[in-house]
């Protein structure tokens, strides 16, 4: 043997009973046409494909029914032509017997094709275009792991694929599927390869065969042999087919614990996927059917088919002979690896290699498990050189740092361990019980972990937001004590502040020390404390000061009097009498009120009633009315006066039954009113006649007001639909108002404005008839596809209706 063709060995291993002469000693059939199809959305590792078809729709042979959803995602292709009957939850081959969205298609019997387009020249194509081919036509791994294969093709800048390995290995006993594929079909696999070499570009391709094929590695080596591809032939062991094993064993590399082989520069595929990569490039048609085994001694007539994905596999163990009366236990997959079936409506799938029928004598079910004895025969046996009793005790015991620190995840469950334990202990089982806790515990680590990120970054912005907040604050005081200081040192001249803003700020920090007193007692009332009492004691000291330094400057104020009797000296009097009265009737609404609330009310009422007496003062200073000018600016301003005093009056008025102050306020604004309508009056008298304004002028205004209101009618009513009997009196209406308008510009003697008409083309009532039969229609439909009882007649109906209602609206010529 040459060092170029030098075969390594792997550790461990076993050789259990092939079983292989079941299955290999016919052709490959072909399956018959199931009536029915059941085609599951998730038959690959990735995303779930989404459908792009709708219940009731026709599909072709090869036609897309759902697209990938993902970059690790697979479209999913209608192996036959039919109809689309249901799209939801269907049995899957899984052994929990759980449900699984998929589409079913009732088959027509006709197998129509859809239009291909082949690529025989594909040597010109660039690996853009080779990989997209094998993307849409929906090629996943037919090993077994069910990986998408465009995915596993796509270049990786940082890893140069040096060495391209073809996996014929096919180590699990019973299974001959790859075999039979690789005696009949040898030119469509080396095709194949060709088309992974143009694309990946290695430096040399291997093709591992085990040596219980002999007329498999004849037919490979014999369509091989113009090219330089190297066919590796290799003692029989289980599980040399397994991909990191079937690397060491070809190149003698080990690939690194928790690596891909890409890692190493190395890519495996699997024979079935390169003759699907043939088909899709060279011929133009997607993955919708593969070669599956059928063995066991359940059956008569065992071997291999090849048969449409979405065949029920009780259909395609009928077609094989089952005796239901041998059957004891359906595995999908071989013996070792396989998952037994709950029940034969299971449809078969992209990787559904093998249906194994069993009897009870075949397939014994394994004794009652028995305590480990640490005899070390697993370890012998392990492919990936673990350790698995230890890893068994750490999953009893749940320690999954342990297990991860035992490389548990390395495991390739190929079942050698359980196979040689003299104790029976299903150890295979306890390694996936423990690898989807770890999964499932580090989904959720990550979602603390991410949670816990934006638990402190929104306290990190919160506590931004205070710094900001204490830094705005601190620069007021610092702004407000800088004003302080410099008021301080100001010459005495601009010290001395006029009496009014000194009342006035006296005012605001006397109002401020009750606001500041109120919100402690508050605090107090809900949580009483020896801090709270103590500062509502200092705030109401502060408080009590405040008012008498404010009593004291008001005593001390100058007399109202000497202030200007000007209409701005009124203004303010009466806006300060006015706040004033809205502070005394808040405070006089609560009851019961404290000692406090009584010494505000009767501190109110002292100033209500000496802002009264100045407002009176400042009103017997004002000049009166009648030497206001009598231009139309004052009667206008009048007018307004009258008004909002009548406005107030009413107001006033509705109060029942009015207090003593509400019956004084009434009174004052009576008087106010009676000289405002004498003020009003006697400005009119002096008014200038109206007659410069021209008598039409009214008459106009109020026609165009008309003809708006008129317009706005008719608008609404055609907005709301209404129908012709009650459209037609306001359309008159609306003509009516127009000769109107016409009538009054003409009387007002203005010229006739230049009118530019254009008329806008009116609502179509055929053509709007036609496109609400379209869009009913549609309703009507879609709400029929939504329904899954809904009759095949029915939506036939609708789909015909839908269709008349298009064709005439686009045969409409208005």
């Amino acid at each position: 043997m040459s060092a170029q063709e030098r075969i390594w060995d792997i550790p461990g291993g076993i050789h259990p009973a092939e079983r292989k002469e079941l299955s290999n000693r016919t052709p490959i059939q072909q399956a018959p046409l199931p009536a029915r199809l059941t085609l599951p959305l998730g038959q690959h590792i990735g995303a779930v494909a989404e459908p792009c078809v709708v219940v009731g729709q026709r599909v072709r042979k090869g036609q897309k029914i759902a697209e990938a959803t993902g970059f690790v995602s697979a479209p999913l292709h209608a192996p036959t032509s039919g109809t689309v009957s249901f799209i939801g939850p269907q049995p899957y081959p899984h052994v929990s017997g759980m449900l699984a969205p998929a589409i079913v298609i009732d088959s027509d019997g006709l197998d129509e094709w859809i239009d291909l387009t082949p690529h025989p020249d594909y040597r010109h194509m660039d690996s853009a275009e080779l990989l997209a081919l094998i993307r849409d036509a929906g090629i996943s791994g037919l090993g077994g792991a069910g990986f998408p294969t465009a995915v596993k093709l796509t270049a990786r800048p940082t890893q140069k694929i040096h060495t391209l390995i073809i996996n014929g290995t096919e180590c699990e006993p019973y299974i001959t599927a790859d075999d039979l594929l690789m005696r009949e079909r040898a030119a469509e696999l080396v095709s194949g390869i060709d088309i992974l070499v143009q694309l990946i570009q290695p430096e040399q391709v291997l093709i591992g065969i085990e040596d219980n094929k002999p007329e498999a590695i004849a037919a490979v080596r014999g369509a091989c042999s113009e090219r330089s591809y190297q066919v590796r032939v290799f003692p029989t062991k289980y599980p040399s087919g397994g991909e990191k094993q079937l690397i060491q064993i070809l190149t003698g590399v080990e690939v690194p614990s928790g690596g891909l082989p890409a890692d190493i520069g190395i890519l495996c595929q699997n024979v079935g996927t390169c003759v699907a990569v043939h088909e899709a490039v060279v011929h133009g048609k997607p993955l919708i059917s593969r070669i599956t085994t059928l063995t066991g001694e359940a059956l008569a007539r065992p071997g291999n088919v090849e048969s449409l994905f979405g065949t029920p596999v009780g259909e395609l163990l009928q077609f094989a002979g089952l005796d239901t009366s041998k059957l004891n236990r359906l595995i999908m997959g071989g013996p070792m690896m396989g998952f037994t079936l709950p029940s034969l409506e299971v449809p078969l799938i992209k990787t559904s290699n093998c249906l194994l029928a069993s009897t009870a004598v075949e397939l014994p079910p394994p004794p009652p498990a028995m305590p480990c004895i640490r005899c070390g025969e697993c370890a012998e046996a392990c492919p990936a050189s673990l350790l698995p009793q230890q890893l068994h005790f750490f999953a009893l015991g749940q320690e999954h740092e342990q297990l991860k620190a035992h490389n548990l995840f390395d495991c390739i469950e190929c079942g050698a361990c359980a196979y040689v334990c003299p104790s029976s202990i299903p150890l295979v089982q306890y390694y996936r019980a423990a690898k989807a806790e770890i999964r499932d515990l580090e989904q959720k680590q990550l979602k603390a972990e991410h949670s816990k990120q934006r638990f402190e970054q929104r306290q990190e912005r919160l506590r931004r937001a205070e710094e900001q907040k204490e830094a705005e604050r601190k620069a007021r005081a610092e702004k407000a004590a800088r004003a302080k200081a410099a008021q301080a040192e100001a010459p005495p001249a601009a010290a001395a502040a006029p009496a009014d803003e000194a009342l006035k700020k006296l005012k605001i920090e006397a109002s401020m020390a009750q606001v500041a007193l109120k919100k402690a007692e508050k605090q107090l009332a809900a949580h009483d404390t020896p801090e709270l009492q103590t500062q509502v004691s200092e705030l109401r000291a502060a408080a009590e000061a405040a008012q008498k330094a404010l009593a004291d400057a008001q005593a001390a104020a100058p007399a109202p009097t000497p202030k200007p009797a000007g209409d701005e000296a009124l203004k303010k009097a009466k806006i300060e009498a006015a706040m004033l009265k809205a502070q005394l009737r808040k405070l006089e609404k609560i009851e019961n009120p404290d000692d406090d609330q009584q010494a505000e009310l009767a501190r109110l009422r002292q100033q209500l009633e000496a802002a009264e007496k100045t407002l009176a003062s400042l009103e017997s200073q004002a000049p009166a009315p009648a030497a206001k000018p009598a231009g139309d600016e004052a009667l206008k301003k009048a007018k307004i006066d009258a008004a909002m005093l009548k406005a107030q009056l009413r107001k006033l008025e509705k109060i029942e039954p009015p207090d003593d102050d509400q019956q004084a306020e009434i009174a004052r604004i009576r008087q106010q009113l009676e000289a405002a309508d004498k003020a009003l009056a006697d400005l009119e008298k002096q008014a200038p006649a109206p007659a410069a304004k021209p008598a039409g002028d009214d008459v106009l205004k109020k026609a165009k007001v008309e003809l708006a209101m008129k317009r706005a009618e008719l608008k609404k009513a055609e907005k709301a639909g209404a129908d012709e009997a009650t459209l037609q009196p306001l359309r008159d209406a609306l003509a009516a108002a127009e000769k109107a308008l016409h009538a009054a510009e003409a009387a007002s003697g203005k010229p006739a404005p230049e009118l530019v008409r254009t008329e806008r083309p009116g609502v179509d009532a055929e053509l709007k008839a036609l496109k609400t039969e379209v869009a009913f229609a549609r309703a009507d439909l879609r709400k029929l596809e939504r329904d899954d009882n809904a009759a095949a007649d029915a939506l036939e109906q609708a789909r015909t209706r839908l269709s008349e209602a298009e064709r005439k609206l686009a045969d409409y010529q208005p």
